[in-house]
C-alpha cells in the first residue's frame, strides 16, 4: 500500500466517525449524515482504486 492509501484507509472512518457524533449531538440531520458518509465512502474508494 502507498502512503496515499494509507491516509485514505485512516481518514475515511475518521471522517465517518464525526458524522455519526454530530449526528447524535443532534448538530447534523440524519439524512446530512449519511450523505457525508455515503460521500466521503464513494471519494475514498475512488480515490483508492486510481493509486
Amino acid at each position: 500500500m502507498t502512503d496515499a492509501q494509507i491516509g485514505l484507509v485512516v481518514a475515511t472512518p475518521i471522517i465517518v466517525l464525526f458524522a455519526v457524533a454530530l449526528c447524535r449531538m443532534g448538530v447534523l440531520q440524519r439524512y446530512s449524515a449519511a450523505a457525508a458518509v455515503a460521500v466521503s465512502v464513494v471519494i475514498a474508494l475512488m480515490l483508492f482504486t486510481q493509486q
